[in-house]
């Protein structure tokens, strides 16, 4: 069963650059029709999908989002990463990295964004 784990700051500070990792492990990131994801969920709110990383290294994103966010993978550590740049407190969430098929979640890391 392949399992995923987010790492990185829980605490930023505005303007500054979210940086998240999701390291993989039971699965390759580059198996065929595998799509890994960022999702976050902000307090109080419901789930925002963010982007995602195909098995191909293509991307896609969120039309709110786009402007300020970018996935890239690194296939020698089997991981894949968000950068989310300026950001504000209302950037304050819940991260959680997503695969599918198969639907397998990290377990989510709470970054802070303070003003």
């Amino acid at each position: 069963q392949v399992q995923l784990q987010e790492s990185g700051p829980g605490l930023v500070k505005s303007s500054q650059t979210l940086s998240l990792t999701c390291t993989v492990s039971g699965g390759s990131i580059t198996t065929h029709y595998y799509a890994w994801s960022w999702i976050r969920q902000p307090p109080g709110k419901g789930l925002e999908w963010m982007g995602v990383i195909a098995y191909d290294g293509s991307t896609y994103y969120s039309p709110s989002l786009k402007s300020r966010t970018s996935i890239s993978r690194n296939t020698h550590n089997n991981q894949f990463s968000l950068q989310l740049r300026s950001v504000v407190p209302e950037d304050t969430a819940v991260y959680y990295c997503h695969l599918l098929p198969g639907g397998s979640w990290g377990q989510g890391t709470q970054v802070t964004v303070s003003s």
